[in-house]
């Protein structure tokens, strides 16, 4: 009976050798603390599974992006009464995408409300999904979420599609900007899971997010010649100074003593010599929200004087985005620069 018991104890560690040399040629150079679980392996033929690094998950600037998407969700989802903590676990199942989704484009989806069968939740994810791509790939939008990697919870894919909503519709947030992370890709080729680690960029700058401008003059100053940037702003605060001195009023800061609108409105009255009543915007703005109102109501008398339609959004302003100020003083430079 001891030999018998000898000899299967010794099958078992030849085995669980084998085992442990299998994993290791199969899984190699995966960065440290990074699991893989059983599910990750049941993979079929030319299958892959994408998992997050655990080190980018704590990365800083991560976090913060998926802060700023949960609270953007909560807030634009106030008025239904849901309350999103955890983007993995509550956008999965397709219901609090579906009902970001409507409340963005104003579009109503023909999907069941609640849906708990893991069929019905991949139903619902197919059809806003598919509304989501109908909208996004016209515009350039790379498509870097599915179905299946969403229901997965896949919080990578989730974050990918949050952010193209986010700049698609002009979500007044601010997104913290060159956010990467590191993912690790399990494929199975051949009966044999291989790994690999790929850097995922989930955010850039914020116009290359939006798409929307063509690179201009700034663009090459900040990035080619950023020593002649202090005698750009050196003409600018001179040129809006000798304005807003007339209210006994100066600039030594430009993107931030222009960031809540209120010298901006100022100056559209001075340049255009007229006054504009308090009541039109917030004098003394607190919120984020006062002070897009506030620069954008700018955008709005500049238009009104006849120039074009800032290329910059009000939030670009309002964040503190020094290209984007930089393009308005300087649209109002070319337009008022011989004005007394």
């Amino acid at each position: 009976m001891a030999g018998l018991l000898c000899g299967t104890k010794r099958k078992k560690q030849v085995s669980d050798l084998h085992e442990e040399g299998k994993n290791a040629i199969n899984a190699p150079l995966l960065p440290a603390g990074t699991e893989i679980h059983p599910e990750d392996t049941l993979l079929e033929e030319n299958a892959e599974r994408i998992m997050l690094d655990p080190t980018s998950r704590e990365n800083l600037k991560f976090k913060d992006l998926l802060k700023v998407l949960v609270d953007w969700i909560n807030s634009e989802l106030e008025e239904e009464r849901i309350i999103v903590k955890d983007l993995e676990e509550d956008c999965y199942d397709g219901q609090v995408l579906q009902k970001l989704f409507e409340k963005l484009s104003g579009r109503k989806l023909n999907v069941a409300e609640v849906t708990q069968s893991e069929i019905g939740q991949k139903q619902k994810l197919q059809t806003v999904l598919e509304a989501v791509n109908r909208l996004l790939r016209p515009h350039g939008w790379t498509i870097e979420w599915s179905v299946d990697s969403i229901h997965s919870k896949n919080l990578v894919a989730i974050v990918y599609l949050l952010v193209a909503l986010a700049m698609h519709f002009q979500a007044p947030i601010r997104l913290p900007e060159h956010v990467s992370v590191q993912v690790v890709v399990v494929k199975k080729k051949e009966g044999i899971l291989q790994t690999s680690v790929v850097t995922k960029e989930l955010t850039s700058t914020t116009e290359m997010m939006l798409g929307r401008f063509e690179r201009d003059a700034f663009d090459t100053l900040l990035d080619h010649a950023p020593d002649k940037l202090n005698v750009v702003k050196s003409s600018l605060i001179t040129f809006v100074n000798k304005h807003l001195n007339k209210l006994n009023l100066e600039v030594t800061e430009l993107e931030s003593q222009f960031a809540d609108g209120v010298y901006l409105i100022l100056l559209m009255g001075l340049l255009k010599d007229y006054f504009v009543p308090l009541y039109n915007f917030f004098l003394t703005p607190e919120s984020f929200e006062q002070k897009v109102h506030n620069v954008a109501f700018a955008f709005e008398l500049m238009q009104d004087g006849g120039l074009k339609k800032p290329k910059a959004r009000p939030e670009d302003v309002v964040n503190l985005n020094l290209k984007s100020t930089l393009r308005v003083l300087y649209n109002l430079f070319t337009n008022y620069k011989n004005s007394d």
